[in-house]
C-alpha cells in the first residue's frame, strides 16, 4: 500500500484538493493506477444536508453518493470513477464505531477513540485504497488521501492520530510507503514574503507527530530563492522538499508547475515506485494522458471568449456551482474560447426588485441580454426562482441558447405552463407551500419515492439512464452524444415535470426527447427551431473532463459561439469517445 497525503496549514481553502489532483495526475502519467480518498472532519454523515452557501456545491457520484466538492476535482482530473466510501467523515466513522459497539461486537470493552475510532479510520481507508476505480478492474497502485481543514484543528485529532498511526504501520510493511504534502500559505505583507506562518504550521504539525515531506507553498506570485531556502531551513527539511505553487492562470495549469519542480521525481523516490511493476500499456496510456492535458490547457484561445450568464440563487458563492463552471471551462477550450462567466442573482430579475433595488435589477437584466448563452443550474426552495422564469421566457423568446439543468428544467418547464398551454398560475409543488398534495396548477411534482421528512440520502440520486425517444433524431441535443439511444447522467433531485400535463406540454411544441426507462419520467426536453434551448434533469456536469468535455454543456457553448453544426459533426465522428453514452461508468 502506497499513501501520499495531502494536509494543509495556517488557512484553509488554499488548494489542498487541487495538489492532490495534480500529484495524482502526475502519478497516473508515469502508467500508474491511482484511487483518492477525502477526510471531511465535520460531523454531517455526509454533504448532502450541507447549504451551499456554507460548504459549495455537493458532488453527486455515481453510486448516488453526496460528497465534497473535492471528489469532483479527483475524477475530473484523473478520470477515475469513485464510490460514497472515498468521502470519509466524523459522521460516518462514529456512526460505524456506535453500530459496533450496539451489536456487542466490542465484548464489553470501553469503547474510545484511541484505538477503536482510529482503528476504524485505518480499516476504512485499508479497505477504501483498494478497491478499482477504473475500466482495468485492478487494485490501485497509490492512494491519494486529503485531510480536510488544517492539522491543529479540533475536529480532525483523531483522523491526525490515524494517519500517524497508518504512517508507522506502512513503514514496518514490505512494498508500503507513505508521503506527506503539507500545503502551507506564505502572504505577501508590504512587498516582504512571510516565512512565520508556515514555520509555526510546520511546528504544529510535527507536535502531533507528523512528518512533512514535501512543503507546497501557496502564494500569489513565485517565490524569491531567498524565501525557499529560509523554510526548508527553519522547518527542518532539504531545499528541493519546498515547492511554490503560486497563482496560474488556469487550475488546470498546476500539473505542469508542480511537474516543472520535481515533484514526480520526488515522489518516485518518497514511495519507491520503481519497485513498482508498470505495463507497456499503461506507461503508453500515461503519456498520451498527458500530452493530451498539455494539449487542451495549453491551447491558444485565438477566437477570444465566449460570455456565458449563469442565473442561480447562491451567486454569492460561486463554489456552489463549482463543477458547472468547471463544465463550461473544459467546453469552452474544446471550441477554442476562453470562459468568461457572469454570476446573475435571480432575484434581481424579478419585478420585486425594479422596485426595491432599480441599479441591481438593471445590471442584473443588462447582463442576461448582453450574454452569448445562459444557463440556470440546480437549486432547491422557492426563492429566486421566479426570476429563473422570466430569464427562462426571454431566452426562449429571443433565440438566445438556453441551459436548463436540474431547477432549471423545471423553471422552464413552468414558464412553458404559463405562457403555452395558459395555466397562468403554474408552479411547482415545491414552491406551494399551502399545498398538500397535487394541484392542477403544479408543472412540477414531488417524486412518489421521495421524502419530506428525512432529508439526507432521500433523493433521486446517481447515475441514471435516459432513452431517447423514437422521432427524436433531429434533437441537437441527442446528435451531440453522437446519436446514442440511451446514455447515463448522475441525478440528484426530489422533484419531476408532472407526468399528467406532458401532453398539453408536447402541444405547445415542448418536446419531451428522453425519458427514463419507464417512459414516465421526464428526463430531457428540447425545443425543435430554437438555436439550442435544452432542459435536463440530471447533472451532466458531473461527469464532464478535461479531456472529455459533457455534451450539453458543449451544445451551449457551441452554439453561443455559432459554431454548433461543426461540433455535432465532430460528434457523430467520434462517438466513442462521447461522455454520457454506453453504461453508467463514466471513466
Amino acid at each position: 500500500m502506497r499513501v501520499v497525503l495531502v494536509s494543509g496549514g495556517v488557512i484553509s481553502g488554499i488548494g489542498k484538493g487541487i495538489i492532490a489532483s495534480s500529484a495524482g495526475l502526475l502519478l497516473k502519467t508515469a502508467g500508474l493506477k491511482v484511487t483518492a480518498i477525502k477526510i471531511d472532519p465535520y460531523l454531517n454523515v455526509d454533504a448532502g444536508t450541507l447549504g451551499p452557501l456554507e460548504h459549495g456545491e455537493c458532488f453527486v457520484l455515481a453510486d448516488g453518493g453526496e460528497s465534497d466538492l473535492d471528489l469532483g476535482n479527483y475524477e475530473r482530473y484523473l478520470g477515475i470513477q469513485l464510490t460514497r466510501d472515498n468521502n470519509i467523515t466524523t459522521g460516518k466513522i462514529y456512526q460505524s464505531v456506535i453500530e459496533r459497539e450496539r451489536r456487542g461486537d466490542y465484548l464489553g470493552k470501553t469503547v474510545q477513540v484511541v484505538p477503536h475510532i482510529t482503528d476504524a479510520i485505518q480499516e476504512w481507508i485499508t479497505r477504501v485504497a483498494k478497491i478499482p476505480v477504473d475500466n482495468s478492474g485492478q487494485e490501485p497502485d497509490v492512494c491519494i488521501i486529503e485531510l480536510g481543514g488544517t492539522v491543529g484543528d479540533i475536529e480532525s485529532a483523531p483522523f491526525v492520530e490515524a494517519l500517524v498511526q497508518l504512517r508507522h504501520r506502512l513503514a514496518r510493511e514490505p512494498d508500503s510507503s507513505f508521503f506527506n504534502i503539507h500545503v502551507s500559505y506564505v502572504p505577501l505583507i508590504n512587498g516582504e514574503e512571510k516565512t512565520k506562518p508556515t514555520q509555526h504550521a510546520i511546528k504544529q504539525m510535527r507536535s502531533v507527530g507528523m512528518v512533512p515531506d514535501l512543503i507546497a507553498c501557496r502564494c500569489d506570485n513565485s517565490l524569491a530563492d531567498s524565501t525557499v531556502r529560509k523554510i526548508a531551513s527553519s522547518c527542518q527539511v532539504d531545499y528541493d522538499q519546498v515547492i511554490c505553487v503560486h497563482d496560474m492562470e488556469t487550475i488546470y495549469q498546476v500539473p505542469m508547475l508542480l511537474h516543472e519542480q520535481g515533484l514526480l521525481d520526488l515522489l518516485r523516490r518518497g514511495i519507491e515506485l520503481d519497485r513498482v511493476s508498470i505495463s507497456d500499456d499503461l506507461a503508453t496510456k500515461g503519456n498520451t494522458l498527458w500530452n493530451q492535458w498539455k494539449k487542451t490547457v495549453n491551447l491558444p484561445k485565438e477566437h477570444g471568449a465566449v460570455e456565458i450568464a449563469l442565473v442561480g440563487k447562491y451567486t454569492n458563492f460561486m463554489d456552489s456551482y463549482l463543477s458547472v463552471q468547471k463544465a463550461l471551462e473544459h467546453a469552452a477550450m474544446h471550441c477554442d474560447r476562453k470562459l468568461k462567466l457572469i454570476a446573475v442573482d435571480s432575484e434581481h430579475l424579478e419585478p420585486k426588485a425594479q422596485a426595491a433595488e432599480p441599479e441591481k435589477f438593471d445590471a442584473a437584466w443588462a447582463a442576461v441580454k448582453k450574454a452569448q448563452g445562459i444557463i440556470i443550474p440546480g437549486g432547491f426552495g422557492s426563492r429566486g426562482t421566479e426570476g429563473m422564469v422570466i430569464c427562462a421566457n426571454w431566452a426562449r423568446e429571443n433565440q438566445k441558447p438556453f441551459l436548463g439543468i436540474c431547477l432549471g428544467m423545471q423553471v422552464a418547464t413552468i414558464e412553458v405552463a404559463r405562457n403555452l398551454c395558459s395555466i397562468g398560475n403554474a408552479t411547482s409543488e415545491e414552491f406551494d407551500e399551502k399545498a398538500n398534495g397535487t394541484q392542477p396548477n403544479h408543472a412540477i411534482v414531488f417524486m412518489p419515492e421521495g421524502s419530506k421528512e428525512q432529508l439526507g440520502g432521500t433523493m433521486r440520486l446517481g447515475s441514471r439512464a435516459t432513452l431517447f425517444q423514437a422521432g427524436s433524431e433531429w434533437s441537437k441535443l441527442r446528435a451531440l452524444y453522437g446519436g446514442a439511444a440511451e446514455v447515463h447522467e448522475r441525478h440528484r433531485h426530489r422533484y419531476e415535470v408532472n407526468p399528467d400535463l406532458i401532453g398539453e406540454f408536447e402541444k405547445a411544441g415542448m418536446s419531451f426527447i428522453g425519458k427514463d426507462e419507464t417512459g414516465q419520467r421526464m428526463e430531457a426536453f428540447e425545443l425543435r427551431g430554437h438555436p439550442y434551448y435544452v432542459g435536463l434533469q440530471a447533472h451532466p456536469e458531473f461527469t464532464s473532463k478535461v479531456t472529455q468535455c459533457s455534451p450539453p454543456f458543449l451544445g451551449l457553448i457551441a452554439s453561443s459561439v455559432g459554431i454548433l453544426d461543426e461540433v455535432i459533426k465532430e460528434a457523430q465522428e467520434n462517438k466513442e469517445q462521447i461522455n454520457g453514452v454506453g453504461k453508467p461508468a463514466d471513466f
